[in-house]
């Protein structure tokens, strides 16, 4: 590029002034005030869509981008191929106004909402480290708690994060509907590591009716998913202490 320029190169034949015309781009976004002879205001909002030969996200055009951006959605083929949609990458993805809206989802979502979104991240990485192991030797090697860690990061994956485009309910999901299902699913694994610890069959926990009803809860209806979600939430929490209890009996 610097050559047809007439140039000198910078990193890898890109102009030295790449990332200062990426950021020119970038800084049109924002608050603006309209032309013309009424005062108005607005807003403009820049999307940019970077694909680097390759998928490699540390040539310089991806980097300078990352490095001015402060939301990086990184679309995985891997996951596209899986029938994963969004194929966004929970890991190398990321967002640096989470803890500009803090005070917002504390005041109106709660206090867990954070909480829980940072648990759920923290589960889905545990889960890229255990895939590490069972890749080499086995799902059945792994304890029982970090199965329930892969099965809890599966729950994420396929309950939470994975939509389903053609269908508007799925499309399409409010605030609350998210916190709602995210909390089930967390509480799922809390409540599962307390009863293994109280020696519940792992293969129970796993087989639960109430965890079979989590994975088609995205699908209820918009109007009746709150009353729904907390009946599901009832039945998971019977169910779980019953198969504690049958563990504790067994032992």
């Amino acid at each position: 590029m610097s050559g047809r320029l007439e140039e000198m190169p910078g990193e890898e034949g890109y102009p030295a002034y790449l990332t200062s015309r990426i950021a020119q781009f970038y800084e049109r976004a924002g608050v603006v005030e309209t032309m013309g002879t009424e005062e108005r205001r607005g807003s403009i909002t820049a999307i940019g869509a970077v694909s680097p030969p390759g998928g490699d996200l540390s040539e310089p055009v991806s980097q300078g981008t990352m490095r001015i951006v402060k939301v990086f959605w990184s679309l995985d083929s891997s996951l596209a191929y899986a029938r994963h949609f969004p194929a966004i990458n929970w890991l190398t993805s990321y967002s640096l106004y989470t803890g500009n809206l803090k005070g917002w989802y504390d005041e109106n979502m709660g206090e867990t909402f954070v909480k829980n979104r940072e648990k759920a991240m923290s589960i889905l990485q545990e889960e890229a480290s255990l895939n590490e192991i069972v890749r080499l030797v086995g799902r059945d090697s792994l304890g029982a708690m970090d199965q329930l860690t892969l099965e809890t990061a599966k729950m994420l994956r396929e309950d939470f994060l994975q939509q389903n485009a053609f269908m508007d309910v799925d499309s399409y999901s409010e605030l609350n509907r998210q916190a709602m299902l995210l909390a089930i699913i967390l509480k799922y694994d809390t409540l599962g590591r307390d009863a293994l610890n109280r020696g519940a069959d792992m293969n129970a926990l796993f087989s639960l009716p109430a965890k079979e009803q989590i994975g088609r809860a995205k699908y209820i209806a918009a109007d009746a998913y709150e009353e729904t979600y907390n009946k599901i939430d009832e039945q998971m929490q019977r169910e779980i202490e019953e198969a504690a209890a049958a563990g504790g009996e067994d032992r």
